[in-house]
């Protein structure tokens, strides 16, 4: 038999929905801004005050001064090299320590997460980090500086290792029975069952690295070694569009100045793209990945 709505539940949905429209509305305007911006002429672009809604002038003169920069290319090449080395790197660390703290009968297991989630509330700050990495470890203008500190992350750790865990322990042990080693169990069977968490945290370590500036401007002096956003960072928050005066001059006529706005947007989009096609392939899932680490601690 269906139930017939109250009008107070009707009212809260109607409420409920609009509410989600305008947080829909709030969250897409500025991308929706930022790309009809790009795509549109740059002398309208620049005489526009509010949120731009549609293109005008359509041309690529902006897309084309951004990729002939040659430091976006080495951005790029550099980011992509520190995504996937922290990721791979990281991934495999946080997987064994995860497995080493959920298999029963590990000794010190418990005081090990113990120490582990003691870091993530006191940490010893900027200063003895930049101290350590640069005076012990000689983690200094060189690739391994990005890749490195951002390897492990406790909360990471805590996700994987709470689905493992809720693998039942049987499997595990009837696989050992059978002859399988500490390899052949984390390989073969805990890792192909929590699939959905491993690409959650492979989400987020890609999109921490992507987004990732602040340890490049500590660590980095070499400008071969710059990742994109410290690129992008030069562009928008700085101005600094010098490097592509030099393609300007045989590609686009008229006063620079009237393109500095049209390269911000570009540089933007062709920053974002990326994450926006990527995303889409880790989506389904993202939820249950997280749901894991949220109903089982």
């Amino acid at each position: 038999m269906k139930r017939k709505k109250s009008i107070g539940r009707t009212i809260f949905q109607i409420c409920n929905g609009l509410f989600f429209i305008f947080m829909i509305v709030i969250c897409i305007a500025p991308i929706w801004h930022v790309v009809c911006a790009s795509f549109s002429d740059a002398s309208w672009v620049m005489a526009q005050t509010g949120v731009i809604t549609r293109i005008k002038g359509f041309n690529l003169h902006g897309y084309r001064m951004v990729f002939q920069n040659k430091e976006i290319w080495s951005g790029y090449l550099n980011t992509i090299i520190y995504c996937i080395g922290t990721t791979v790197i990281g991934l495999l660390i946080t997987v064994m320590i995860a497995y080493v703290t959920a298999i029963k009968g590990v000794l010190w297991a418990d005081a090990i997460m113990l120490f582990a989630s003691f870091t993530m509330m006191f940490g010893g700050g900027i200063i003895s980090s930049y101290i350590i990495n640069t005076q012990f470890l000689h983690l200094y203008n060189n690739r391994w500086a990005i890749i490195l500190p951002g390897c492990f992350s406790v909360m990471y750790l805590i996700l994987i290792r709470t689905a493992m865990k809720s693998v039942p322990e049987s499997l595990v042990e009837s696989a050992m029975l059978d002859g399988a080693g500490h390899m052949t169990v984390l390989f073969q069977i805990l890792l192909p069952l929590i699939k959905a968490t491993l690409a959650t945290v492979i989400l987020y370590y890609v999109v921490m690295q992507w987004n990732s500036w602040f340890q490049a401007a500590v660590y980095l002096r070499k400008r071969d070694l710059y990742p994109l956003q410290i690129i992008i960072k030069e562009i928008l928050i700085t101005g600094d569009t010098s490097s592509s005066t030099n393609m300007s001059a045989t590609d686009v006529t008229g006063d620079l100045t009237l393109y500095k706005q049209l390269i911000k947007y570009c540089t933007i989009v062709v920053s974002s793209a990326p994450i926006f096609a990527f995303y889409p392939f880790i989506q389904k899932y993202f939820e249950s990945g997280v749901m894991i680490g949220a109903v089982k601690g």
